[in-house]
């Protein structure tokens, strides 16, 4: 019996797992939070690669040594009904509502606007751009056994070496060195801290927990049926994957910074890239980012349609069929996308914020209590205070104008003030610790219960 992938195999899944994973965001986010941190940009990757990395590296890894089939396997270790609405909400959130939408406006933003001609009207472009890119990604999606070739083999190899191209301009001539450029207030105190927070918006410990039902099909595809085997050959592609995703993590957060050189400091991680491939390929830069996140969104995207549809079909048996999802999410899709990348971001923030402390403290629990043993009571106890305190987050996370509308901004404020990290976006941190010690005495209760008996 086959127990161990080819180097070949392992590459290939590997190239696969990090085209899943590696949308526009991953680009956006380090070189916005590089160009924002100036000198401090090695204290704010520090902070990013252990939510941006690491994080994501121990989501794969959970499902693979625990022998999970996937995310609501997993989760429904903590529950049935906490496995079936948390499931659900991640493939969703990640799938046709927020992330998928956002992967197709962003290459449209700043990618394929740029090369409108003068005049065009832009929300009609968007609807031509989407349909095309909804469609191209539908018909990849709906051949879901060569996901392995549409993503390890092709579009990731076109996307690393577009990127590549990039990167080695910028990174071989710098115009002044990174110690020279101060940085903005939010990267000056704490530098670490804020890089944990961009980390956040990556969403690749959601995309860990979501993908692993691809990679552990695709391992059964090439033949291994044993369930251990399954689980080393799953940490061993999630584990170099996430290795390359650092990489180029740090590599596009350090042209971020060098990009002060000579380019103002700018809104969003899109213009920081534009400003690098227009300086460095001038007219031709605005094609070169062009393909570059085109490559990263379409890849991803036809990740999230697969995974989302093929959870769902696992999860409710006999109601529909892959196509039938496929198809649908592709259309939500498509809907949502021309609704803009602003209204998006706005809508999407809070429910990342509510829903990443979860998959987080999901992802811990279920290691701990593989390799420790922790007791399922206290990990139910820390995952019930989690999920409480992350309605905290999402309400923080509201636009400001919402927070007034509902009266909510004396409760935030109050929050603020007696809830450590709250403020930073970490308030779920002391209430999983409370779930820990209040598990810890319900144990010990029990224990002693089950003794006088």
């Amino acid at each position: 019996m086959k127990t161990n992938l080819t180097w070949g195999e392992t590459l290939s899944i590997t190239s696969m797992l990090f085209g899943l994973f590696f949308g526009a965001g991953n680009l956006i986010f380090p070189a916005f939070m590089g160009q924002e941190a100036g000198s401090n940009v090695w204290y704010a990757l520090a902070g990013f690669l252990i939510t941006g990395v690491g994080m994501p590296m121990l989501a794969v890894t959970a499902l693979g040594i625990t022998g999970s089939s996937g995310l609501l396997n997993l989760s429904q270790r903590i529950g049935r009904r906490f496995g079936l609405i948390f499931t659900c909400a991640l493939y969703l959130t990640i799938g046709p509502f927020f992330a998928s939408p956002r992967c197709v406006t962003v290459p449209f933003e700043i990618g394929a606007k740029a090369l409108l001609p003068a005049g065009f009207n832009e929300q009609l472009a968007l609807f031509l751009f989407s349909l095309a890119f909804m469609a191209a990604a539908l018909w990849f999606s709906l051949r879901p056994g060569k996901i392995l070739v549409w993503t390890g083999k092709i579009l990731t190899p076109l996307f690393l070496v577009v990127l590549g191209i990039l990167l080695v301009a910028a990174l071989t001539q710098p115009t002044s060195p990174i110690t020279a450029f101060t940085p903005t207030p939010a990267y000056t105190t704490a530098p670490v801290l804020q890089g944990l927070l961009d980390g956040y918006n990556t969403m690749d410990t959601l995309a860990g927990l979501a993908f692993g039902i691809i990679v552990v099909d695709v391992i059964r595809k090439l033949g291994i049926k044993d369930s251990g085997a399954i689980a080393k050959n799953t940490v061993k592609a999630g584990v170099f994957s996430c290795l390359l995703m650092g990489i180029i993590y740090i590599l596009v957060s350090l042209a971020g910074a060098e990009s002060r050189g000579y380019a103002p400091i700018n809104g969003n991680g899109g213009a920081v890239l534009a400003s690098i491939s227009s300086y460095y390929f001038s007219d031709a830069g605005a094609a070169l980012l062009a393909l570059i996140v085109l490559f990263a969104c379409l890849k991803t995207v036809i990740g999230l349609i697969t995974s989302c549809s093929e959870a769902l079909v696992a999860m409710f048996p006999g109601k529909f069929t892959y196509e039938q999802l496929s198809i649908a999410f592709a259309i939500i899709t498509f809907l949502i996308a021309n609704v803009g990348l602003s209204a998006i971001i706005q809508f999407s923030i809070p429910v990342f914020m509510m829903l990443y402390p979860i998959a987080i403290m999901l992802t811990l629990t279920s290691l701990a209590g593989h390799i420790c043993g922790l007791d399922r009571l206290v990990i139910r106890s820390i995952m019930t205070m989690v999920v409480f305190s992350s309605v905290f987050d999402f309400i923080k996370a509201l636009p400001p104008a919402w927070l007034t509308a509902f009266g909510l901004n004396e409760f935030v404020t109050a929050l603020t003030a007696v809830l450590p990290f709250f403020a930073q976006g970490f308030g779920w941190i002391l209430p999983a610790l409370l779930g820990l010690v209040i598990g810890i005495i319900l144990k010990i209760l029990r224990t002693k219960t089950n003794c006088s008996q």
